[in-house]
């Protein structure tokens, strides 16, 4: 029976699994506590659901393993056509579930970007399959994805989020729906996921800088990372956007900055969709940050952003090391740096800037977005604030 079990000499947990008729013993670097254990735990149990479902690539768990060497894997999603033979006269059945979640991966993620490819693909693994997998497709019912959709909700969620949220479970769910979708088209059987509508979102509220913020966070980061703030706050570009700036989209002719890609795991990509190709332009503050930051790092790296080797600066690591402290030193609210974009929107906003420009500046469709997100920060926007109104009173009785 597979367990998670400790080594007394060195304190540390380890996976005891059977496969293929051999005891595996796969040791971690946790150390034996309730939290590591329970992630262990976790582990063990994607671990055996894979080993059931007969799609568990040892080394991908465990490249550094002699194991991993024992056992000729092929690699996962490497997936071989569905051949099912039929007796005559007897109705074709569905692939399990497992079987064509595969092929149906396969299938669309030559048009996804890579991302995109990795999120679909760790869903399948960790969620999906493991409770999906062995079932015939035809035999899923509406009842079963409620029941899936309710196991879901009970999970611990990120952070201090104490289960998952809705939009997380939307996701999961949504992913269902597609794969559903096809195989009831495909295999000729009832769709089970009918009339199962998205669970409500909370709103988000967005938490803006003020002018005279902005100024102060400024003029108090460290020097290097100054012109990194200024053209965050002053362009409105996502994080993977700024962090994936090359030199060779910077037109200081122009005085443009081209948002072509996006820095996601460590690699450029295609942005988030083609209304974020954009062309931003260098107001006052942006132009002269980039100029000078031209001048710390053209010749170091092809990235306009980057560490002192050269490679793009790491999300998390500016985000725990340098944005949250400066904030707790100024004695400002901890706030997200995605925060630095809806700051751009409201500056621009309040300053009398036209709502469809500032629109196509942030990469937005429409202007949709702006009037349901930061209306409240702009009352003037559209003399929406009372003070036609008061005036109109204030001007008393008219003959």
């Amino acid at each position: 029976m597979a367990k998670v079990r400790v080594r007394k000499e060195t304190g540390l947990l380890y996976l005891d699994f059977n496969y293929r008729g051999k005891r595996c013993r796969e040791q971690t670097a946790l150390v034996d506590n309730a939290s590591n254990r329970k992630a262990a735990e976790k582990l063990l149990k994607i671990v055996m659901a894979k080993i059931e479902l007969d799609q568990f690539n040892y080394s991908d768990h465990f490249p550094n393993s002699p194991r991993a060497k024992q056992f000729d894997e092929t690699p996962e999603f490497d997936v071989k056509p569905i051949v099912r033979r039929v007796r005559v006269g007897q109705k074709p059945t569905s692939p399990s579930f497992g079987e064509f979640a595969q092929t149906w991966f396969q299938e669309m993620s030559v048009q996804w970007r890579a991302s995109h490819t990795k999120n679909v693909r760790n869903m399948l693994e960790s969620v999906l399959i493991p409770y999906f997998g062995k079932m015939p497709l035809d035999t899923i019912t509406k009842a079963d994805l409620m029941a899936f959709r309710v196991e879901e909700s009970s999970r611990k969620g990120r952070g201090d989020n104490q289960t998952l949220c809705a939009k997380s479970i939307n996701n999961r769910m949504g992913l269902l729906r597609m794969i559903f979708e096809e195989a009831s088209d495909r295999y000729s059987f009832e769709n089970p996921y009918r009339n199962i509508k998205p669970l409500r979102l909370r709103k988000t509220h967005v938490e803006p800088f003020s002018l005279i913020e902005v100024n102060r966070i400024l003029e108090t980061v460290r020097p290097d990372y100054r012109n990194y703030y200024a053209v965050r706050f002053f362009t409105g570009m996502r994080s993977g956007e700024v962090h994936g700036l090359k030199w060779s989209n910077i037109d200081f002719d122009r005085r443009q900055v081209l948002v072509r890609e996006t820095l996601i795991d460590g690699r450029t990509e295609y942005t988030k969709n083609n209304g974020s190709q954009r062309e931003i332009p260098m107001l006052g503050p942006v132009y002269e940050a980039l100029l000078d930051q031209y001048r710390r790092t053209q010749s170091v790296s092809e990235y306009v952003f980057c560490t002192t080797t050269g490679t793009p600066l790491d999300q998390n690591n500016i985000t725990k090391r340098i944005w949250y402290p400066l904030l707790a030193y100024l004695g400002l609210k901890k706030r997200r740096p995605y925060q630095t974009r809806h700051t751009t929107a409201t500056l621009l906003l309040a300053a009398g800037e036209n709502p469809e420009w500032v629109a196509r500046l942030l990469g937005h469709s429409s202007t949709e977005m702006l009037f349901k997100v930061y209306s409240r920060y702009i009352p003037n926007l559209t003399r929406q604030d009372g003070s036609a109104f008061n005036s109109f009173v204030s001007m008393g009785p008219q003959a």
